[in-house]
């Protein structure tokens, strides 16, 4: 779209053109509200987008996408979103995993998509555990994460009350903090109990090209809705009265006016973007968590080589510990990714990959020169790769070296240039903000810092703040 064919005046600015900002975007504009959707990056996607080098595209956030449950399936949010958005299960091409695994010292927890799977894994390691587990599982079960009005609760306190054993508590946690919690060590329950049902209760899928599919379809029933987008060109100021956001400031200097304006950049970030006059209270407590991820493209299928699990979350100390490295990378715990072992029927990905994601320091990072950075990025590259390679039993570094076409990594640094994340956080900060108000009226959040978890979660999280804060009021 070309910068003089916007519109003076919107019934709708949305800020970021990731998952929650694109569904956001295509709810309110299938209610003919006028909708513009501003990013200030070059690609859609946000923190789930991809990348291309050397002629190879690159997923950047993708392991999986939650939430899946097959065809024929009722009430789920995989359901709702797609009748929400008017999608169908084609058009993002979802392929369901093969089977995953927690693994810590001399204990292994399986899973896959349903729950029978990690019930029975329980049963084997905990034996002692297991009335308990199942206690658990069915306060989740009975507990609504989407009641806003409800107190913050810490998820280890309420999984004390049914589980005695720290080891099944950290495994049970390792694959939920990893794939949703901003919070050291632990998550609130509501977000908890999200991520349970995503994770074990429904599972994992992929689509066969990786999450250019989502977007693709995100972006054709945008512009089937009548949506518009504007990109490279964020917002440079949120112009306000003290009640209300007055006006939208564009950094290529264009002003647009809304009757609402969403924002999916983050409390903090779109804090920053207020006028002069209304500044942003103190700064949240809690420290923000980044990661970094190293990607490895193989001449062969992970699963001839003899790594055939989808998902593997490892912890290879006698605590697992989520939380903000005193070095550049804690190599202790991650998760390894290879998504060529989903189920894509007769169709296969072309080159194998290999992927370790782990926590990283931003603080660190950021304080190197590009030479040091550079060499920082080399150092840790195979030692991250080693120590997850001692969780993949069929595979070893003698091995990976030998297959290895190309690789790459990226840090806290890249997730805050490409996102604009503070202190490239990536799942924002630790407390949210579950009703997505703010003090401006007109004003409200979506995706990372209302709490919606995953890609599922996000696009959610876009569709529910609109219905609520915006298609409502009309």
């Amino acid at each position: 779209m070309g910068a003089r064919s916007l519109k003076p005046h919107y019934d709708a600015v949305i800020i970021g053109c990731g998952m929650a900002g694109l569904a956001a975007g295509i709810r309110m504009a299938m209610y003919d509200r006028s909708v513009l959707i501003v990013e200030s990056h070059n690609a859609p996607g946000g923190l789930n987008s991809f990348y291309a080098l050397e002629g190879r595209k690159f997923d950047v956030g993708l392991h999986a996408v939650t939430n899946y449950v097959p065809p024929g399936a009722k009430g789920t949010p995989l359901v709702k979103l797609l009748r929400q958005l008017r999608l169908r299960r084609e058009d993002l091409d979802l392929c369901p995993q093969r089977g995953s695994r927690i693994a810590f010292p001399g204990i292994d927890l399986a899973f896959d998509n349903g729950f029978a799977r990690l019930g029975e894994s329980v049963a084997e390691a905990f034996p002692a555990e297991i009335d308990g587990f199942r206690a658990l599982r069915a306060h989740v079960a009975a507990f609504d994460p989407f009641d806003d009005t409800a107190p913050v609760v810490s998820a280890r306190e309420v999984m004390g009350r049914y589980l005695r054993s720290p080891v099944l508590t950290d495994m049970l946690l390792c694959p939920i903090l990893y794939y949703g919690s901003a919070r050291e060590n632990d998550i609130d329950f509501d977000q908890f109990v999200i991520l349970w049902r995503s994770l074990f209760e429904e599972g994992f899928a992929r689509p066969h090209e990786g999450v250019r599919v989502v977007i693709r379809a995100l972006l054709k029933r945008f512009r089937e809705a009548g949506g518009e987008r504007k990109m490279k060109c964020g917002v440079r100021r949120l112009h306000t009265d003290g009640a209300r956001v007055t006006a939208v400031e564009l950094e290529d200097g264009l002003t647009v006016t809304a009757d609402a304006v969403l924002s999916t950049a983050g409390a903090r970030e779109t804090e920053a973007l207020w006028s002069a006059t209304d500044q942003p209270a103190a700064p949240e407590p809690g420290r923000r968590l980044s990661f970094v991820e190293t990607i490895t493209v193989l001449d062969a299928q992970p699963a001839d080589l003899g790594a055939e699990e989808t998902i593997i979350f490892f912890n290879d100390s006698e605590r697992f510990h989520y939380e903000r490295p005193a070095a550049a990378v804690d190599p202790r715990s991650g998760v390894i990714c290879f998504p060529n072992n989903y189920d894509y029927g007769e169709r296969r990905l072309d080159e194998g990959f290999f992927r370790v994601t782990a926590l990283a320091d931003y603080d660190r990072w950021a304080a190197l020169s590009p030479e040091a950075y550079r060499a920082e990025k080399d150092a840790w590259y195979p030692r991250l790769q080693e120590s997850a390679l001692r969780f993949v039993p069929g595979l070893d570094m003698d091995t990976v070296r030998a297959h290895t076409r190309y690789i790459d990594m990226f840090t806290p640094c890249t997730v805050k240039r490409f996102t604009r994340h503070i202190e490239g956080a990536v799942y924002g900060a630790p407390r949210k903000h579950r009703d997505g108000t703010t003090r401006f009226d007109n004003l409200f959040l979506a995706g990372t810092d209302q709490g919606f978890l995953g890609i599922t979660g996000a696009m959610l999280s876009g569709i529910s703040m609109a219905n609520r804060h915006v298609l409502s009021r009309r």
